[in-house]
Protein backbone atom coordinates (compact mmCIF):
# COMPACT_ATOMS: atom_id res chain seq x y z
CA UNK A 1 0.00 0.00 0.00
CA UNK A 2 1.24 3.63 -1.15
CA UNK A 3 0.42 7.00 -0.27
CA UNK A 4 2.01 9.78 -2.35
CA UNK A 5 3.26 12.06 -0.16
CA UNK A 6 5.82 15.20 -1.03
CA UNK A 7 9.25 14.80 -0.39
CA UNK A 8 8.56 17.30 2.98
CA UNK A 9 5.73 15.06 3.80
CA UNK A 10 7.93 11.95 3.75
CA UNK A 11 10.41 13.33 6.10
CA UNK A 12 7.90 15.15 8.24
CA UNK A 13 6.24 11.14 8.36
CA UNK A 14 9.79 9.50 8.88
CA UNK A 15 10.00 11.72 12.15
CA UNK A 16 6.84 11.06 12.98
CA UNK A 17 6.72 7.48 12.56
CA UNK A 18 7.05 6.17 16.16
CA UNK A 19 3.62 7.95 17.23
CA UNK A 20 2.20 5.62 14.77
CA UNK A 21 3.33 2.51 16.43
CA UNK A 22 3.01 3.50 19.75
CA UNK A 23 -0.57 2.29 21.29
CA UNK A 24 -3.24 5.24 21.49
CA UNK A 25 -3.77 5.38 25.19
CA UNK A 26 0.38 6.06 25.47
CA UNK A 27 -0.07 9.32 23.68
CA UNK A 28 0.94 12.41 25.10
CA UNK A 29 -1.04 15.02 24.37
CA UNK A 30 1.17 16.24 21.24
CA UNK A 31 1.82 13.49 19.57
CA UNK A 32 -1.86 12.93 19.56
CA UNK A 33 -2.07 15.95 18.11
CA UNK A 34 0.48 14.99 15.61
CA UNK A 35 -1.60 11.47 14.99
CA UNK A 36 -4.76 13.43 14.64
CA UNK A 37 -3.26 15.60 12.04
CA UNK A 38 -1.79 12.88 10.07
CA UNK A 39 -4.93 10.79 9.94
CA UNK A 40 -6.72 13.79 9.00
CA UNK A 41 -4.97 14.19 6.11
CA UNK A 42 -4.42 10.95 5.25
CA UNK A 43 -7.79 8.51 5.81
CA UNK A 44 -5.96 5.40 4.63
CA UNK A 45 -3.39 5.72 7.36
CA UNK A 46 -5.85 6.42 10.25
CA UNK A 47 -7.75 3.12 8.81
CA UNK A 48 -4.45 1.22 9.35
CA UNK A 49 -3.60 2.92 12.57
CA UNK A 50 -6.93 1.96 13.71
CA UNK A 51 -6.82 -1.45 12.46
CA UNK A 52 -3.40 -2.02 14.34
CA UNK A 53 -5.10 -1.16 17.52
CA UNK A 54 -8.25 -3.14 17.23
CA UNK A 55 -5.51 -6.16 16.48
CA UNK A 56 -3.92 -5.17 19.88
CA UNK A 57 -7.40 -5.03 21.49
CA UNK A 58 -7.09 -9.06 21.12
CA UNK A 59 -4.49 -9.12 23.98
CA UNK A 60 -7.22 -7.63 26.46
CA UNK A 61 -9.73 -10.88 26.21
CA UNK A 62 -10.23 -13.06 29.34
CA UNK A 63 -9.97 -16.30 27.47
CA UNK A 64 -8.85 -18.11 24.92
CA UNK A 65 -12.24 -18.58 23.07
CA UNK A 66 -13.05 -14.87 23.40
CA UNK A 67 -9.34 -14.20 21.92
CA UNK A 68 -10.26 -16.76 18.57
CA UNK A 69 -13.61 -14.58 18.44
CA UNK A 70 -11.94 -11.26 18.65
CA UNK A 71 -9.23 -11.88 16.27
CA UNK A 72 -12.16 -13.84 13.63
CA UNK A 73 -13.84 -10.19 13.97
CA UNK A 74 -10.51 -8.44 13.24
CA UNK A 75 -10.11 -10.11 10.05
CA UNK A 76 -13.40 -9.84 8.76
CA UNK A 77 -13.06 -6.32 8.97
CA UNK A 78 -10.20 -6.18 6.99
CA UNK A 79 -10.95 -4.25 3.65
CA UNK A 80 -8.90 -5.30 0.81
CA UNK A 81 -6.14 -2.58 0.65
CA UNK A 82 -5.82 -2.66 4.32
CA UNK A 83 -5.88 -6.66 4.64
CA UNK A 84 -2.45 -5.93 2.23
CA UNK A 85 -0.71 -3.87 4.68
CA UNK A 86 -1.52 -6.63 7.31
CA UNK A 87 -0.37 -9.47 5.52
CA UNK A 88 2.45 -10.26 7.53
CA UNK A 89 -0.16 -10.93 10.61
CA UNK A 90 -2.10 -12.70 8.96
CA UNK A 91 0.47 -15.48 7.82
CA UNK A 92 1.76 -15.67 11.22
CA UNK A 93 -1.69 -16.39 12.85
CA UNK A 94 -2.03 -18.82 10.64
CA UNK A 95 1.03 -20.67 11.31
CA UNK A 96 1.77 -19.65 14.85
CA UNK A 97 -2.28 -19.23 16.18
CA UNK A 98 -1.86 -21.92 18.95
CA UNK A 99 1.30 -20.45 19.79
CA UNK A 100 -0.24 -17.45 19.82
CA UNK A 101 -3.61 -18.47 22.03
CA UNK A 102 -1.37 -20.11 24.34
CA UNK A 103 -0.74 -17.05 25.72
CA UNK A 104 -3.76 -16.81 27.74
CA UNK A 105 -3.43 -19.80 29.28
CA UNK A 106 0.05 -18.88 30.94
CA UNK A 107 0.21 -15.07 30.01
CA UNK A 108 3.88 -14.92 30.16
CA UNK A 109 5.70 -13.79 26.89
CA UNK A 110 9.51 -14.70 25.58
CA UNK A 111 10.53 -11.30 26.39
CA UNK A 112 13.55 -12.21 28.27
CA UNK A 113 14.64 -14.66 25.46
CA UNK A 114 14.31 -12.10 22.49
CA UNK A 115 16.39 -9.81 25.06
CA UNK A 116 18.84 -12.03 25.92
CA UNK A 117 19.40 -13.00 22.10
CA UNK A 118 19.52 -9.48 21.34
CA UNK A 119 22.44 -9.44 23.81
CA UNK A 120 23.98 -12.42 22.45
CA UNK A 121 23.97 -11.12 18.93
CA UNK A 122 25.34 -7.66 20.09
CA UNK A 123 27.93 -9.86 21.67
CA UNK A 124 28.71 -12.01 19.25
CA UNK A 125 29.36 -8.24 16.73
CA UNK A 126 31.88 -6.79 19.29
CA UNK A 127 34.35 -10.34 20.39
CA UNK A 128 34.03 -12.11 16.72
CA UNK A 129 34.95 -15.28 16.81
CA UNK A 130 32.59 -17.14 18.72
CA UNK A 131 29.88 -18.53 16.96
CA UNK A 132 25.81 -18.07 17.74
CA UNK A 133 25.15 -20.95 18.94
CA UNK A 134 28.39 -21.00 21.53
CA UNK A 135 27.35 -17.88 22.96
CA UNK A 136 24.14 -18.81 23.07
CA UNK A 137 25.11 -22.07 24.82
CA UNK A 138 27.10 -20.01 27.22
CA UNK A 139 24.31 -17.55 28.53
CA UNK A 140 21.64 -20.44 29.27
CA UNK A 141 23.84 -22.47 30.95
CA UNK A 142 25.70 -19.96 32.84
CA UNK A 143 25.57 -21.02 36.82
CA UNK A 144 22.78 -18.32 37.66
CA UNK A 145 22.67 -14.60 37.93
CA UNK A 146 26.10 -13.05 38.49
CA UNK A 147 26.33 -12.18 41.92
CA UNK A 148 27.75 -8.78 43.31
CA UNK A 149 31.46 -9.75 44.56
CA UNK A 150 31.81 -8.68 47.91
CA UNK A 151 34.12 -5.45 48.69
CA UNK A 152 37.48 -6.14 50.82
CA UNK A 153 37.31 -4.73 53.66
CA UNK A 154 39.69 -1.34 54.21
CA UNK A 155 42.54 -1.30 56.16
CA UNK A 156 43.00 0.95 58.78
CA UNK A 157 45.97 1.97 61.64
CA UNK A 158 43.91 0.22 63.98
CA UNK A 159 43.33 -3.10 62.08
CA UNK A 160 46.98 -3.15 60.85
CA UNK A 161 48.72 -2.99 64.75
CA UNK A 162 51.93 -5.17 65.50
CA UNK A 163 49.83 -7.89 67.35
CA UNK A 164 47.26 -8.14 64.90
CA UNK A 165 49.60 -8.64 61.69
CA UNK A 166 52.20 -10.84 63.55
CA UNK A 167 50.39 -13.86 62.57
CA UNK A 168 50.36 -12.67 59.16
CA UNK A 169 54.44 -12.72 58.24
Amino acid sequence: MRIALSPAQRRGLMHDRFILLKRTADLTDQEALLLSAWVKNYPVLGAVHQTKEAFFGLYAATSRAQAEQRFVAWEQALSGEIREAFGEVLTAWKHWQGEILAYFAHPVTNGYTESLNSLIRATDRMDRGYSFEVLRAKMLWAEGPIEKVPRRPKLTRQSMTPSRTAGLL
